[in-house]
């Protein structure tokens, strides 16, 4: 071999694995990032868009991009605009979970992946091991200590040895008038979300007061039940001396929801029902939908949106112009992404112009900021607990009002 191109191949070896290196290690060249150059970081979401049981989460995608859109409008991130790839479906299905995970990394090469809201993570290990933050709802175990993993108001369902967010059994304790002889059961979906769910809310009802009267994960999760007897009879004996508990609790999805509650008003029952998931406008739209959740309490984890503060009416005109000037219809979904979106956006803004992941996980580590929709923020405190922070709405002839005002309470240690 001549030597001008021995030398020339000896260059552009040397080129390559310094190149290599220099990606693997997420060196603070902007081109050796992963997503990021200069004028530009690239994010990517998984929302569960579609369901066997017809529930979705699909304006998770609709609030992030809102927020990412005003984020552009401002001038970006230090200088970088935002290229949000909108979010991949995963189905409710863990292996379609990984599939998008491994998608938006391996071949879309994002920085972050931010939404993330579904009942299923499967891609929880290998976006952690493959250093991308993350950023979604925490209602999942997977939200509660690994590194680059971060829930938009903290982690909701920690391990021993974190705390528990008391919104939910507080917030009841107050509309029954207090928890002291009041007893409660517990429902959920055979998943590892509902599962999870029985275990920290038992916990936190008995820590308010209540009895838990009835607390199982017994629900099929990929199968609604057409006949909801089985599970409303045992309930409603399971209160003190086979009487009916005061409240019933479900910690599951609106299409389980409607036909737990319907069956529960059908067989007579006049206590206090309440879920996680129904804050949703659009649900109103049907006579059958609004007649099974009248009456429902909604535990909310931001502030509602019937309040009036300055974070909300940004929050409504950044939807609206992400909807093209069209007033939509409200739902939690939206603001889970939004609000996943600001937590990203906020602790990127603080990472400064050298954005790598090495400088994101440090302004995380010291991140804090009040006032926000889901209340006072702080990392690394948000991948042990949840930010305490929290409200109820009940829909009373066809309208939701603020039945519990936004407030934070004081978290309790988790066993």
């Amino acid at each position: 071999m001549p030597r001008p191109l021995r030398v020339t191949a000896a260059a552009l070896t040397l080129l390559l694995v310094t190149a290599c290196n220099s990606a693997s290690t997420g060196g603070s060249s902007p081109s050796s990032v992963r997503g990021v150059t200069a004028d530009s970081i690239r994010v990517g979401g998984i929302v569960s868009m579609t369901s066997a049981s017809g529930y979705s989460k699909k304006d998770t995608d609709l609030g992030a991009r809102a927020r990412y859109e005003r984020a552009n409008a401002e001038g970006g991130i230090n200088g970088r605009k935002i290229e949000y790839l909108g979010a991949e479906d995963d189905g409710q299905d863990p292996a379609k979970n990984l599939a998008a995970a491994r998608r938006l990394v391996q071949q879309e090469k994002v920085f972050a992946v931010s939404p993330m809201s579904s009942v299923t993570f499967a891609g929880a290990d290998f976006l952690d091991a493959q250093k991308v933050p993350t950023v979604g709802w925490g209602t999942l175990p997977s939200f509660c200590g690994p590194e680059h993993l971060y829930g938009f108001n903290g982690c909701l369902v920690p391990t021993p040895g974190g705390t528990l967010n008391q919104t939910w059994p507080e917030g009841l304790a107050s509309v029954l008038g207090g928890a002291r002889g009041r007893s409660v059961a517990l429902i959920a979906g055979d998943n590892d979300a509902g599962k999870f769910g029985i275990r920290t809310f038992t916990q936190g009802f008995k820590a308010a007061g209540f009895r838990v009267a009835y607390a199982k994960a017994v629900v099929p999760a990929t199968s609604m039940p057409s006949d909801w007897s089985a599970y409303t009879k045992e309930i409603l004996r399971s209160g003190p001396g086979g009487t009916a508990p005061d409240a019933v609790v479900s910690v599951m999805q609106t299409p389980y929801n409607i036909g737990l509650f319907t069956a529960l008003k059908r067989s007579g029952y006049r206590g206090v029902v309440s879920d996680p998931t129904d804050y949703d406008p659009g649900l109103l739209a049907k006579d059958a939908t609004k007649q099974a959740l009248d009456g429902v309490y909604v535990l909310l984890q931001f502030q509602p949106f019937e309040s009036d503060t300055p974070a909300m009416r940004q929050f409504k005109a950044d939807i609206k112009k992400a909807a093209g000037g069209r007033d939509v219809p409200l739902n939690m979904h939206m603001m889970t992404g939004y609000m996943s979106a600001d937590l990203f956006l906020s602790i990127a803004a603080q990472a400064g112009k050298d954005l790598t992941v090495d400088s994101f996980q440090k302004a995380a580590n010291g991140f804090s900021d009040t006032g926000t929709l889901v209340g006072d923020r702080a990392e690394p405190k948000g991948q042990k607990e949840s930010f305490g922070c929290g409200a109820l709405v009940r829909l009373k002839n066809g309208r939701y009002e603020i039945a519990v005002p936004f407030t934070c309470h004081p978290p309790i240690p988790f066993g």
